[in-house]
């Protein structure tokens, strides 16, 4: 049906049409009793597709790497009680890593909440309110959606994620879910805010002068920048002379690395280049663009600019020096440095070096794989348009020091930092960009945490290269402390036969590495099945670890150490 065409619509229905006008056209979730009905009136819409999860946590883990790639909302629907509790832990990551997620709750109705009944999925207590007063704490707003305003309710709730590109709530009961509202502002699609004109004008003019007496201009961008899409932009900004562009590890070649402003990914003292953390530290002009400033991110505090003295480019908000203009929104801001680079002149930039892309030597047969040759193979291996996926960990450092294609991403959670991530975030990227061919890095570890997602992976027909690391057990924890502690152990699976058993037939190979010469079959397999998902354990030394995190682990160690 066309939900626009019609006087009136139910409120399941006007929820999804709204969501499928953002873009957030897939929903992920599971049924219960209580969003049964919600869940019939949405998959009338036309343009709305259901993806079944394997449960909740998966569902909110898969729609929030929707929402990274997609460069919009993502949406799940939970039932009540159980089925929330569940997705909560994944939502709370989203709102620690400015994701906008909908997490929409199919409730009893509300008879049964007024009268305080004793239902199944409750704590028996009469109070239906214990879990939106949970999320109240984890997202932007909750909102539990009456009939009389439904339409206020939903709109505001979806203009608050995309205003504050956090996640909402929406408790919906089931006699609300069917309840008849006007369609009248269906024909008129949600936008995001505009800036304030005055505060915008004042902005840009400051901005102007300050750009105009600079050398040298340095940004540093943030993972906001890819919540609000405007990568054309940086790439447009890192194109005017005297430009440098660094990311944060979490927006990793957000400008491709090959790109002459392009210093890479700065970490404080962690940066792999001197002269490009050198760069960013002792830029005449520093403008930080859409950054998180958590430990992580800033190579655990190290960084050596002074953050007062840069200009603050944030989501709602801009800052040059004491002054704050309220009300900018970040795509405006940055087009006015784009507008204001333009208007002036410096001389071109000296490209800083990047460290050199490794290169693995050439397999000796028979000998163990250690992080070290497995990282250079798959530097060699890599093509452009590749969406890299890395768990927290082994996986996500890693990944962090490769050197990436063009036209390609890393999608990972350092902030939030959720073992099992990825695996339903990789559902969620293949859903979001099917042209891109995903390939996840996840410790065995995690993986035991969310596997069973690959089965709806591997049912929808998609293609990710997976490469399981198998170091037995948590090597992270263990390079931190106690590395031979019990808890430190993780149970032993046959990790190949998981496709198998997931049903995967001919949709899926499968390879395990133990040694150099078998990394390079596996990885030559997975090149040659551009049309399967690949399946590769890679068994690696328990205390090994990729460059990058060794230092890490060292920096927490003796961090703790001292405390």
């Amino acid at each position: 049906m066309s939900d626009q065409t019609q006087s009136t619509v139910t409120v399941g229905q006007y929820l999804a049409t709204r969501l499928v006008q953002l873009g957030s056209d897939h929903v992920f979730g599971l049924p219960g009793d209580f969003n049964l009905s919600l869940l019939d009136q949405m998959v009338t819409v036309e343009g709305f597709h259901w993806v079944g999860s394997t449960n909740e946590l998966n569902a909110a883990y898969a729609a929030d790497g929707y929402a990274r790639l997609k460069r919009g909302i993502g949406a799940l629907v939970t039932t009540f009680g159980v089925g929330e509790l569940s997705a909560i832990n994944g939502v709370a990551g989203s709102f620690s890593e400015d994701v906008p997620v909908v997490q929409i709750t199919g409730m009893p109705s509300t008879t049964a909440r007024a009268a305080g009944l004793h239902l199944h999925h409750t704590l028996i207590d009469g109070d239906y309110e214990h879990f939106y007063r949970a999320y109240r704490e984890v997202t932007a707003s909750a909102t539990i959606v009456r009939a009389a305003s439904a339409t206020r309710d939903i709109d505001a709730a979806l203009m608050t994620a995309l205003r504050e590109s956090k996640p909402v709530y929406l408790g919906i009961p089931a006699d609300v879910a069917i309840a008849p509202v006007h369609a009248a502002n269906l024909r008129y699609p949600l936008v995001a805010a505009s800036s304030d004109a005055g505060e915008l004008a004042r902005f840009s003019e400051a901005l102007a002068e300050l750009v105009a007496e600079q050398p040298r201009v340095t940004v540093l961008v943030g993972p906001q920048v890819h919540r609000r899409s405007l990568e054309p932009l940086i790439r447009q900004i890192a194109d005017h002379d005297g430009v440098y562009v660094a990311s944060q590890n979490m927006s990793k070649a957000i400008l491709d690395e090959s790109h002459p402003a392009s210093l890479g990914t700065y970490m404080g003292a962690f940066t792999r280049v001197p002269d490009a953390r050198d760069a960013v530290d002792e830029a005449p002009l520093l403008v930080l663009a859409g950054t998180v400033m958590s430990d992580f991110l800033t190579g655990f505090f190290t960084q050596k600019f002074d953050e007062d003295a840069a200009v603050e480019l944030g989501l709602t908000q801009a800052r040059i020096a004491d002054t704050t203009f309220y009300g900018v929104r970040l795509d405006d801001s940055l087009a006015a440095l784009h507008a204001a680079l333009g208007a002036s002149s410096r001389s071109s930039v000296t490209p800083v070096g990047h460290p050199e892309a490794a290169s693995a030597h050439s397999p000796e047969p028979g000998a163990a794989l250690s992080q070290e040759h497995f990282w250079a193979a798959v530097q060699d291996w890599l093509r452009p348009g590749t969406t890299v996926i890395a768990d927290a960990g082994t996986s996500f450092y890693g990944a962090l020091d490769l050197v990436l294609p063009d036209d390609s991403a890393l999608l990972g959670q350092p902030v939030w930092s959720a073992i099992g991530y990825t695996i339903p975030a990789t559902l969620g990227a293949c859903v979001a960009m099917p042209d891109h061919r995903a390939v996840l890095f996840v410790g065995d570890g995690a993986a035991q945490l969310t596997v069973q997602e690959l089965a709806t992976i591997l049912h929808r027909g998609y293609t990710p290269v997976v490469f399981l690391l198998n170091n037995d057990g948590y090597t992270v924890e263990r390079k931190i402390q106690s590395p031979a502690a019990v808890y430190q152990d993780i149970t032993p699976w046959d990790w190949t036969l998981i496709p198998a058993a997931f049903g995967a037939g001919d949709l899926a190979l499968t390879a395990t590495a133990r040694t150099e010469d078998e990394l390079a079959a596996a990885l030559e397999l997975a090149h040659s099945a551009d049309d399967k998902a690949v399946f590769i354990e890679v068994v690696l030394p328990p205390m090994d670890s990729p460059r990058l995190l060794t230092v890490l682990t060292e920096a927490i160690a003796a961090a703790a150490a001292k405390h």
